[in-house]
C-alpha cells in the first residue's frame, strides 16, 4: 500500500522537518534522530500572506538609540542556591525549563519554591499532569505548611490550562511535566515532537503576554538531555539541569542556558526527609570523610562560576595483570587522565604504561576544569610511590604537554577558600605566585613543571 502523505518526519534534536525519513539530519548533522508524526493541518490560502497584512497594522521598526532600558525587577524564590543559578532571582515573564533524571528532586524543589512564594503572598498555580491532588498533598505534608495562595490543578489539555491561567492570573506557574501536555489541534500523542513543541510555544506566548513566570519540568533521555526536540531548549529563557546520583544525598543544579544571568553558577542541595536543603559550604561537605595517611589522595580547588569548590581527588595505581592496562575515571575526563599519565611518563620518568589506573573525584561530583590537572598528577604519583600527601596540602594548576604547570584564573579566591578550611600548604603555578595573591596563614609553593611539584610531595 502507498504510504499516507498526512505524515511528516521531525528531527528530535533540532526540529528539522522532512517529507521522508533520512538517516542524517541536514540541520544538526545528527544520525537516526528522525521520527514520524502526523502533519499539521494547513491554513486556508486566503488567511496567509498578503491577506493577513491587509487586516493588521504593520509595525514600524525603531532605531537602537530610541529603545528605553528598563531594569528587570527580580523576586527571590526563598532558596539562595536556586537564586544563584537563576542569576539573582526570578525574572517576571520568563520561561524556565528544569530537567533531570527521574526521582532526583525536580518536583520537590519546585514545590518548595511554591511554598516560599505563597508565604510571600504571591499567587502560585501548580499544574500537574502526572500526579493526583492527593499525591501532591502527601509530598507537601512532608515539606511543611503551605499558605492558601498556592492552588493546584490536575490537567493536561492546553486549551483548558490557557483558560484557567487567563481567569486566575497567577504570578508563577509550575508545569509538571511538559511531556504530558497536549493540544487538540495536534493529532499526535502526548509527548511526541509535535505536541511538546506546540505546548512549549503556547506557554511561551502566555508567559510573555501575561507576564507570568512559568517553570516547565522536562523528562530526560538516557543521554541526559531533555526529551523532545532540541528546539525546546532554544525557545525557553533558562535551562536548568539536576545532576547527581538519585541514591546519593547531594544534588547539583546547573544552568546550561540563561538569558538573564551567568551559566557558570551551580547550586548544591542535600536530599533529606523534609525535602531539598541548601548546602551553604559545598567544599566542607565534599571533604567529609577524607582518609588520613592514605596514599593517592589530595585536595584540589576548582571554580564553578564565582564559587571555589575544594575536591578530594583519589588515585589507585597498580600493576596490570593483562597486556593492556586498564584506565577508568569517575568524575573526571578519561581522555584527560590518559593525557596526564603520558605526560608523567615522558616528562617525569614515571613508568606507568604497565599499570592500571583508577581516578575518582570523591562525592560523585563531576569537574572538567583544567585547574584540577595538578591534583590528578600528584594523586597518581602518590599512589604509584605509596607516599601519603599531608592532609593540610592543597594544589591547583593546569598541566601542559611539555610538563609545565600553567596559570589558572581566580587564584586569590582559591587560596582564601583553602585557608578558610584550615589548609596550611598550597601548591600553585609559579607564574601565579605574585604579591597580590600572598595570604597570611598559608604557605604558598610555586612550581613551574610537574617535576618540581612531585619533589614537593616526596619526603625530604
Amino acid at each position: 500500500m502507498a504510504k499516507s502523505k498526512n505524515t511528516i518526519f521531525f528531527c528530535q534534536q533540532c526540529g528539522y522537518e522532512s517529507s521522508k525519513w533520512m538517516g542524517q539530519c541536514p540541520g544538526c548533522k545528527e544520525w537516526n534522530t528522525f521520527v514520524e508524526e502526523p502533519a499539521m493541518p494547513k491554513t486556508a490560502a486566503g488567511q496567509t500572506g498578503v491577506s493577513v497584512l491587509k487586516s493588521k497594522s504593520v509595525p514600524d521598526p525603531v532605531t537602537l538609540s530610541k529603545v528605553e532600558m528598563t531594569r528587570q525587577q527580580r523576586f527571590t524564590t526563598g532558596i539562595q542556591e536556586l537564586d544563584r543559578v537563576l542569576g539573582g532571582g526570578i525574572v517576571p515573564g520568563s520561561l524556565v525549563l528544569v530537567g533531570g533524571d527521574p526521582g532526583i528532586g525536580k518536583s520537590t524543589l519546585l514545590l518548595q519554591v511554591c511554598r516560599n512564594l505563597a508565604s510571600d503572598q504571591r499567587k502560585v498555580l501548580y499544574i500537574s499532569g502526572e500526579e493526583s491532588l492527593q499525591q501532591i498533598k502527601i509530598r507537601a505534608q512532608r515539606i511543611g505548611e503551605f499558605e492558601d495562595k498556592l492552588k493546584l490543578l490536575c490537567e493536561t489539555n492546553l486549551d483548558i490550562i490557557t483558560a484557567v491561567l487567563q481567569k486566575e492570573q497567577p504570578e508563577t506557574v509550575i508545569i509538571d511535566s511538559i511531556q504530558t501536555m497536549y493540544s487538540e489541534a495536534v493529532s499526535s500523542a502526548p509527548g511526541s515532537v509535535s505536541q511538546v513543541r506546540q505546548a512549549t510555544n503556547v506557554f511561551l506566548q502566555l508567559a510573555k503576554r501575561q507576564n507570568i513566570t512559568i517553570f516547565l519540568i522536562g523528562h530526560v533521555t538516557k543521554e541526559g538531555v531533555v526529551a523532545g526536540p532540541r528546539v525546546l531548549e532554544h525557545m525557553v529563557d533558562t535551562v536548568l539541569y539536576f545532576e547527581g546520583d538519585r541514591y546519593a544525598a547531594y544534588r547539583i543544579l546547573r544552568s546550561v542556558k540563561n538569558r538573564f544571568g551567568s551559566t557558570n553558577e551551580i547550586g548544591v542541595f542535600e536530599m533529606r526527609q523534609e525535602g531539598l536543603v541548601e548546602v551553604a559550604n559545598p567544599s566542607e561537605y565534599m571533604l567529609n570523610g577524607k582518609p588520613e595517611g592514605a596514599s593517592g589522595s589530595i585536595v584540589a580547588c576548582s571554580i564553578e562560576g564565582t564559587r571555589p569548590i575544594l575536591l578530594e581527588i583519589q588515585a589507585l595505581v597498580c600493576k596490570t595483570s593483562f597486556g593492556l592496562p586498564r584506565r577508568t575515571a569517575a568524575g573526571a575526563d578519561l581522555n584527560r587522565v590518559n593525557l596526564l599519565m603520558a605526560v608523567l611518563e615522558k616528562r617525569a620518568g614515571l613508568p606507568s604504561s604497565s599499570c592500571d589506573a583508577y581516578i575518582n573525584i570523591a562525592g560523585g561530583i563531576r569537574m572538567n576544569e583544567p585547574a584540577i590537572d595538578l591534583g590528578i598528577v600528584l594523586a597518581i604519583v602518590s599512589s604509584y610511590k605509596e607516599i601519603p600527601i599531608s592532609e593540610k596540602t592543597i594544589c591547583f594548576g593546569e598541566v601542559g604537554l611539555s610538563g609545565e604547570v600553567r596559570a589558572v584564573t581566580m587564584t586569590k579566591q582559591r587560596i582564601q577558600e583553602a585557608k578558610k578550611l584550615g589548609f596550611e600548604v598550597c601548591i600553585i603555578p609559579k607564574v601565579s605566585l605574585t604579591r597580590e595573591v600572598m595570604t597570611e596563614g598559608i604557605r604558598l609553593i610555586g612550581v613551574s613543571n610537574v617535576r618540581e611539584a612531585i619533589s614537593e610531595i616526596l619526603p625530604r
